[in-house]
């Protein structure tokens, strides 16, 4: 009461309650970000789950105990399998840690976990781990049989990407979709090398655990595709719309109807992007970007010719496309350069 004594204010206007729950400090869990198991050992986290996170069976057996970045206390590995036929586990947090949907990337910020939509060979995908931070390259094949010192691990997936000790557990992405939790390899991130993911649907089957996702931003089933996967361009473009870098071809069945893309990286830079509608339809497309809580729009071709282009010069992050009938149905050409 004696704050109350200087203010000037009578000591009766003032009511004092003490309330029953202690405040404390909560913690995000992120894809990348490092963490410690029995207090020695550092890996990284893959991707949030509900409860907790996934990450490599090798960095902790069942029962051991995780720290946060912070050596806060966070959880307990609750499944771990390696070696044999996988490389995951399962650490189930406490109260103190909140999972999210992000990847803590170290060279485009925070970035959306929308889904598992599982990427092709050939595709692109980004690698995050707590040792070297992000690191791109592309998947080689699937189903890999690894011989690790420790014994064969089955079922991974091979890469072109680079990859340190500590770096175990982190998270895969391809555009705005979860891969994989980083198992091990061969190399480092100064000469490169080959490294190896468990694929992360085989890990939320198998523990039973449901990803946490950004929620709106999983692809529809007709997606069109992803113009920023270098690994997949997509359909040759359309006359109207030549000398794109990537296109893509999409169909929306009535008027009112839209698809978007899946998310992707960019540069700072300029954006162009061309749509041709079909005969007799007013197709629109929207260049969208994450703005850390949602999809916003930046700039939007919404003329009435059949084929439009638009640039729009941007900051580094991730965007979208979205492409919406205001008249008409059919089939459309998204043509797009991206910095």
């Amino acid at each position: 009461m004696m704050a109350v004594a200087g203010s000037g204010v009578a000591r009766d206007a003032v009511k004092v309650i003490t309330l029953a729950e202690a405040p404390k400090p909560l913690f995000d869990l992120r894809g990348g970000d490092a963490y410690f198991i029995n207090n020695q050992f550092r890996c990284s986290i893959g991707f949030s789950v509900q409860g907790g996170f996934v990450t490599a069976g090798h960095c902790g057996a069942v029962g051991d105990t995780t720290a946060g970045s912070n050596r806060v206390a966070q959880g307990t590995v609750r499944a771990s399998v390696f070696p044999g036929d996988g490389d995951f586990g399962f650490v189930q947090t406490n109260n103190q840690w909140t999972p999210t949907a992000t990847v803590a990337t170290s060279n485009q910020g925070v970035i959306p976990v929308a889904g598992s939509q599982e990427a092709p060979v050939g595709a692109s995908v980004c690698r995050t781990g707590s040792t070297t931070g992000t690191h791109c390259g592309t998947i080689q094949a699937k189903n890999a049989t690894v011989n690790y010192p420790e014994g064969t691990v089955t079922g991974l997936t091979r890469t072109n990407v680079c990859a340190e000790g500590g770096d175990s557990g982190g998270s895969w992405i391809s555009g705005d979709q979860a891969q994989g939790v980083t198992s091990g390899g061969s190399g480092d991130c100064t000469r490169g090398g080959t490294t190896f993911f468990q694929p992360v649907n085989e890990i939320l089957q198998r523990a039973n655990v449901a990803l946490v996702t950004s929620g709106g931003n999983q692809p529809p089933p007709d997606d069109p595709g992803d113009p920023g996967d270098p690994g997949d361009p997509g359909t040759p473009p359309a006359a109207d719309c030549a000398g794109h870098e990537f296109s893509v071809q999409g169909a929306i069945a009535r008027a009112g109807g839209s698809q978007r893309t899946n998310a992707f990286r960019a540069n700072a830079g300029t954006h162009t992007f061309c749509i041709q509608s079909p005969a007799g339809a007013d197709f629109n497309v929207a260049l969208q970007q994450w703005n850390g809580r949602q999809f916003v729009t930046r700039k939007a071709a919404t003329g009435t010719a059949q084929v439009e282009t638009v640039t729009f010069d941007g900051t580094a992050g991730v965007y979208r496309y979205l492409v919406t009938s205001r008249s008409g149905s059919g089939s459309y050409t998204l043509a797009v350069d991206i910095p």
